[in-house]
């Protein structure tokens, strides 16, 4: 996170919107949390320290009570929902990310076994199935979530592209929806704001939470998004394949490429994770493609010192390279990336073929293949976690926010401060560094 944009965080920035009183005895006080004797239960005064580090607190000049902090998540002692009467609605949007059915698993059996919710609607396609063009909803109970945590994908399927916010909190108006759930990215969240902000308008006491997905990792404000760890797992096997193929062969060179259109976290991670990588490209960091301190050349003399090359590229990188030609956008107004691994395939050919040098290249693009892969044992805990968190928030009335994690600690997050910026590696780091140190290549090339 960008230190000046933390240090000028303000208490407006962080705080939590909520449809009013709790009032509601919560139905774990005779469950999980009975007789008010768990640690689990939040309190209402509790809350999180935004600053990590003794140094960036002391930056700001100000008593410890001043100190920039989070509302916790977790659960409330009392709620606003009667949880007897709450219907509840859960819609999945943009891209497959792995992790989606744990979330949604997750969810129903919060509300369900733990809460005593009745009514669970799986809205299907993303926001389409909010308006009268969608497809009818499902029912979702803990019997038929079961085993959907086994799977990729999300069985409520996804779709990109904005709907009128009018049209589907009239959708959730007639199907007395009270709470919604969205799991998506930062244009999927502005979308939730949306449906928050309208409803409020419109004097509808329904709470709007997401759930943040985002394979790249760049939503900010939250340690890292669910399913982030399978992701960066399968690419290092996909780096781990190209690596085989360019040593089994003379002048092999292996290339990569990799999710990441704005934020290179899987390329770093991935390449941490299998440790045979030559070269990695990120948008963060400029890297020109000719000259003495070039890839090209840097790909040369590293097939001059040890035979063989491993290349991984970020897809975001080297877009400045297709500068006036017009690439469109899709469906959520998201401008379409060129293929700069195609591009760097081409490249590197042509220059190694014009040297001289003996070479084999292998192109890889993994990134379908590793969207649309179950979740590890390791992000389905996460989702499971982040899941409850949701809920514990919902019930509680809190609306236009998304659970998260901070420091270890779930944390409710107002969704205007994790939509107005994106995460992103620090070229100056200690994350690019341990990348620098593992492949050896020049800080500048």
């Amino acid at each position: 996170m960008d230190t000046d944009e933390q240090l000028e965080l303000t208490a407006a920035d962080l705080a939590v919107r909520t449809l009013g009183e709790l009032t509601i005895p919560s139905p774990l006080e005779s469950g999980l949390l009975e007789r008010g004797e768990s640690l689990h239960y939040v309190g209402e005064h509790d809350r999180v320290l935004v600053d990590g580090t003794l140094g960036m607190a002391a930056r700001r000049g100000v008593p410890v009570e001043e100190l920039p902090t989070f509302e916790p998540g977790g659960p409330r002692r009392t709620l606003f929902f009667d949880p007897k009467k709450t219907k509840v609605g859960i819609v999945t949007c943009g891209g497959l990310c792995p992790g989606l059915n744990n979330v949604i698993r997750g969810l129903v059996g919060e509300l369900a076994e733990h809460y005593g919710v009745h009514s669970v609607t799986g809205f299907r396609d993303g926001y389409l199935g909010l308006t009268p063009h969608g497809d009818e909803p499902m029912d979702l109970t803990p019997e038929s979530v079961r085993y959907i945590n086994q799977q990729g994908g999300t069985v409520l399927g996804t779709s990109r592209g904005s709907q009128d916010p009018r049209v589907m909190v009239e959708t959730l108006r007639l199907r007395q929806i009270d709470i919604l759930f969205v799991v998506g990215g930062d244009g999927s969240l502005r979308g939730a704001q949306a449906i928050a902000d309208e409803a409020m308008r419109q004097g509808l006491p329904i709470a709007v939470v997401g759930v943040p997905k985002t394979i790249d990792n760049d939503i900010p404000w939250i340690d890292r998004s669910f399913g982030f760890q399978t992701a960066f797992g399968r690419a290092a096997e996909s780096i781990r394949s190209a690596a085989t193929e360019a040593r089994s062969h003379r002048g092999g060179v292996g290339l990569v490429k990799l999710m990441g259109r704005h934020s290179g976290f899987i390329a770093a991670y991935a390449t941490l994770a299998s440790d045979d990588v030559d070269l990695v490209l990120i948008p963060e960091v400029a890297m020109p493609l000719g000259g003495e301190r070039g890839v090209l050349a840097h790909v040369e003399k590293v097939l001059a010192d040890q035979g063989h090359a491993v290349v991984v590229v970020a897809e975001g990188y080297g877009q400045d390279m297709f500068a006036g030609v017009e690439g469109g956008a899709d469906a959520s107004g998201n401008a379409k990336l060129f293929d700069i691994g195609k591009k760097l395939r081409d490249e590197i050919g042509a220059h190694l073929g014009a040297s001289g040098v003996p070479f084999q290249l292998r192109y890889v693009d993994p990134g379908y293949a590793i969207r649309s892969v179950p979740a590890n044992s390791h992000d389905s805990v996460y989702c499971t976690r982040l899941a409850q968190a949701a809920v514990h928030a919902a019930m509680a009335g809190r609306t236009a926010i998304v659970a998260g994690r901070w420091h270890g600690r779930f944390v409710n997050l107002p969704i205007p401060l994790v939509t107005r910026s994106r995460n992103q590696v620090d070229p100056r780091g200690d994350l690019w560094l341990s990348v620098l140190e593992t492949t050896g290549q020049p800080v500048h090339l």
